[in-house]
């Protein structure tokens, strides 16, 4: 079901939002059948709690839904997601007890509550709808909601259905919808066209190696490049993952996902900017001509690599994909990808850690993020850890010894790919829901982008 707000509001369902606190003197204005209903239900406003009050002809007239107190909604988000879960078939309005930003937020909760991955398996279910509330842009909710969808269906599809081809695939159609161009370089043409470092990684899988480039938007307007990792599934190589940590590797391209989702995002909205996407996609496979631990490649850059665990190939795809990007000295290059365990260890999954060496830019970020409910968390380029990154006999080594400050080092392995763009941020995000919360299910996830896009529409506003 496509995440759309009704479009007619007649009859719609009222929604009371009533705060623990509040309850009480809530109660006291009521009634006497809407009080006693309300007691006997044994409603106490808890946050999430939804209690459907009957009319006189027995169908519903009325819903409460519990706001529970200030520290219970600070720990988390998209609580409002829980009412679209709970509440059956039927068309429902906002009536009261949020403020501006609490309904924004919590429309889009609705929306996304919507979400069902139903390639395999139906759900069934017929999801209730929102009026969209007053003061709250619909077009622009509807368009975010719509662009994790389609971030939220390319990770949840497994490999054997979202390989390099699948994903191409899925890019051209993108590109369709909003007039924009896209080409391929496969194969052999890699090689062809000095991005040896892609070729290299996915050059054993039956499904030959490839970068996509999507352009859109006005000459003239300011340029954002958007890479995103393509792994379209990794196992390690030759430097085999065990069976526990391959389970979710089809989210190994979740970085391409979600700048495809946040690429939909800009067109849909009609951003003012000039975008260009570039995935590099490819399966790390394990057969004859699979990269060896020890191997030194040399990349688009020129800057020779030593293959130290060929299961450390997301920083070599990205890797000539930034160089590549790097040469139209765009102002704004921002790479996401699902790169190092080591930033879960740090941060967990929710949190999307970002680097960046633009103070302003980050700033900027940070506001955004919280302003749109989507965290991220700044991490240091630190440049006493560039040694580490510097082995015997090539100018870098992909995966450095000794495992301390693994996310960092990938990072800054990144950045020496990066010279004339104005603004460089890399992501390291998880793609993932380990646990079902409101409005995320569990399964793959869509981190960081709601944030770049607020920054940049904000940037844009100014």
């Amino acid at each position: 079901m496509a995440p759309v707000f009704a479009t007619d509001a007649a009859g719609a369902i009222p929604i009371k939002v009533v705060k623990k606190e509040a309850l009480k003197l809530w109660l006291s204005d009521q009634d006497p059948f809407i009080s006693n209903w309300v007691q006997g239900a044994g409603f106490s406003a808890k946050l999430g709690e939804t209690l459907i009050i009957p009319g006189d002809d027995g169908r519903p007239s009325q819903v409460l839904f519990g706001w529970g107190d200030i520290h219970a909604r600070a720990r988390g988000r998209f609580h409002f997601a829980a009412a679209a879960e709970k509440l059956p078939a039927g068309t429902y309005r906002i009536e009261s007890g949020m403020t501006a930003i609490e309904t924004e937020e919590s429309a889009l909760a609705w929306l996304l509550a919507g979400y069902r991955f139903d390639r395999y398996k139906q759900s069934g279910k017929e999801a209730p709808l929102l009026v969209a509330p007053d003061g709250v842009d619909a077009g622009t909710v509807e368009a975010i909601a719509t662009a994790e969808f389609l971030a939220r269906d390319l990770i949840n599809t497994p490999a054997s259905d979202m390989g390099p081809d699948a994903l191409e695939a899925a890019l051209v159609d993108l590109a369709r919808d909003f007039g924009a161009e896209t080409r391929s370089i496969v194969g052999q043409a890699l090689l062809e066209q000095n991005l040896p470092l892609i070729h290299a990684v996915g050059r054993a899988a039956a499904q030959e190696p490839r970068l996509l480039e999507l352009r859109w938007g006005k000459e003239g307007n300011p340029s954002l490049t958007l890479v995103g990792k393509g792994v379209c599934f990794d196992t390690g190589g030759l430097n085999l993952k065990p069976g526990s940590s391959m389970g979710l590797m089809k989210k190994d391209m979740g970085g391409a996902a979600t700048v495809m989702g946040l690429a939909r995002m800009i067109m849909s909205l009609d951003m003012p900017v000039r975008l260009r996407v570039l995935i590099p996609a490819v399966e790390n496979a394990v057969s004859g001509p699979s990269m060896r631990p020890g191997d030194v490649l040399t990349s688009r850059k020129g800057l020779t690599v030593e293959v130290n665990n060929t299961d450390a190939e997301g920083r070599l795809v990205l890797a000539d994909a930034l160089a590549m990007a790097d040469e139209e000295a765009p102002d704004y290059l921002i790479c996401m990808a699902t790169l190092t365990g080591a930033a879960r260890v740090a941060l967990g999954p929710d949190l999307a850690p970002y680097y960046t060496d633009d103070d302003s830019f980050s700033h900027q970020l940070a506001r955004a993020a919280r302003r749109v409910r989507d965290p991220v968390w700044r991490m240091p380029l630190w440049e006493p850890y560039e040694k580490k990154i510097e082995p015997a006999i090539a100018d870098l080594d992909n995966a450095p010894s000794g495992g301390f400050a693994g996310s960092i080092t990938a990072a800054l392995f990144l950045r020496r790919f990066v010279e004339n763009a104005d603004i460089f941020a890399h992501f390291d995000i998880f793609g993932w829901n380990p646990d079902p919360a409101p409005a995320r299910p569990k399964g793959a996830a869509f981190q960081a982008a709601r944030a770049i896009f607020e920054t940049l529409k904000r940037g844009s506003d100014s």
